[in-house]
């Protein structure tokens, strides 16, 4: 896909606006000197951070008039590392990336030395629900996809319709699952699979056991591929599995290049051919990646409208605009995604987002469940042996009567 010629015209350049978290005044006042903020060097942790991203970042910071520092997956990996170093090192100016369950930990004040600046950018309007008020704004949505093949390696013609999640175990067809617990996909696999199962009042971390059963047959029954796979477009793109589950970022990009990895493989990225979305009544669960300033001891106020400054353009339609251009991913700004994408949405992100509603019982959306209770269902997991990786070493079925829940939610010694 390509940009609009609107977009290639625009000049980025900081507003001075961001410096008071207002919108700029575009009723026929003068437009606002531009500022060189290059002067300060602005430290950044994110876990978006590949190599290409940080080298594409420091460059157009550059160009904009920002000097940043940010380190690269080979030094930071993941969003465990990149909040665990911005907390140890106390030397950030800004996050960005994680999603809903870190950020919800960040906002509440989880982290020792982790504090937010009360900021608004311009655009805090541009990105809907994909807002902590005052603190964080939405840059980037993702979710997790069910895909299925509708050809001879699949379900040769079928459409696949599902209340939930967890109704693949019994549809049937061969589906692929992940082989470790640990891993962002994975845990949002796992929290897709779970959501039809909330119950507050359960011990087993706050899902009932029928759920906790649910994901045991998804996992003894579904095809892992051990170490050959590390998410499951390969073994779909195969042929090897009907079903599978994979994130949607990186999914048309797999698609395009699908033929060099496959005799048989998966073809039509937006006008899919031989494979389709599984219709999930439910919906899917998305993470959006946020952007927040920190409180920094010992950083002035002109450094902090600098870092300001900087989200102001970071989070803009523009910049996301030539991000999500960049990087094959969908922005939270909604003038954005027009940007790139006019009105042909692509179907991927149009699926109802189950991660925003409320579970019944509580007042907390699904995200901020998964977040109270994620490091349970690590320990279920963990405990009772999910995901192994050979399937010659499957582990027996739990037996679900007569177990210490209490116990199995605790970290093992």
């Amino acid at each position: 896909m390509k940009l609009t010629k609107k977009l290639l015209a625009l000049t980025l350049v900081p507003l001075l606006a961001a410096c008071s978290g207002t919108p700029a005044d575009d009723g026929g006042a003068e437009a606002p000197e531009e500022k060189d903020y290059s002067g300060y060097t602005i430290r950044i942790y994110s876990n978006s951070n590949s190599t290409e991203r940080t080298t594409w970042l420091i460059k157009k910071a550059a160009e904009a008039g920002f000097t940043i520092s940010i380190d690269d997956n080979s030094v930071i990996s993941g969003d465990t590392a990149a909040v665990q170093a911005a907390n140890e090192k106390k030397d950030g100016d800004l996050i960005f990336g994680l999603n809903e369950t870190r950020w919800g930990q960040i906002v509440d004040g989880n982290y020792e030395n982790l504090k937010l600046v009360d900021w608004t950018p311009s655009w805090a309007g541009e990105v809907g629900e994909y807002k902590y008020d005052g603190k964080a704004y939405g840059i980037v949505i993702q979710n997790v996809l069910m895909l299925y093949r509708t050809d001879e390696f699949g379900t040769n013609g079928e459409e696949l319709h599902f209340d939930h999640w967890a109704d693949v175990v019994d549809s049937g067809y061969k589906w692929y699952r992940q082989n470790k617990i640990g891993g962002t996909t994975n845990a949002n696999i796992n929290s897709a699979m779970l959501y039809a199962f909330t119950d507050p009042a359960s011990p087993a971390g706050g899902i009932s056991v029928d759920g906790w059963k649910a994901l045991w047959k998804f996992c003894a029954e579904g095809v892992s591929g051990g170490d050959d796979y590390k998410y499951g477009f390969d073994p779909l793109n195969r042929g090897e599995v009907a079903v599978s589950e994979f994130y949607s970022s990186a999914l048309y990009g797999k698609i395009d290049a699908a033929a060099d990895g496959s005799d048989h493989p998966l073809v039509g990225a937006l006008e899919p051919e031989n494979w389709g979305l599984v219709d999930i009544k439910d919906g899917t669960y998305y993470i959006a990646e946020y952007i927040g300033i920190l409180d920094k001891e010992g950083r002035t106020e002109e450094e902090t409208e600098a870092v300001k400054a900087f989200c102001e353009w970071f989070g803009s339609a523009e910049l996301q605009a030539e991000w999500a251009e960049e990087f094959d991913s969908f922005p939270c700004n909604t003038e954005a995604a027009k940007l790139v994408y006019g009105d042909d949405i692509p179907a991927i992100y149009q699926i109802p987002n189950f991660a925003l509603t409320t579970v019944p019982g509580t007042d907390m959306t699904y995200a901020a469940y998964v977040a109270a209770h994620s490091a349970e269902w690590t320990n279920i997991m963990t405990n009772l042996g999910f995901y192994w990786a050979d399937q010659a070493d499957a582990k027996p079925e739990p037996d679900w009567d007569n177990l210490d829940w209490a116990t199995l939610t605790q970290a093992a010694n």
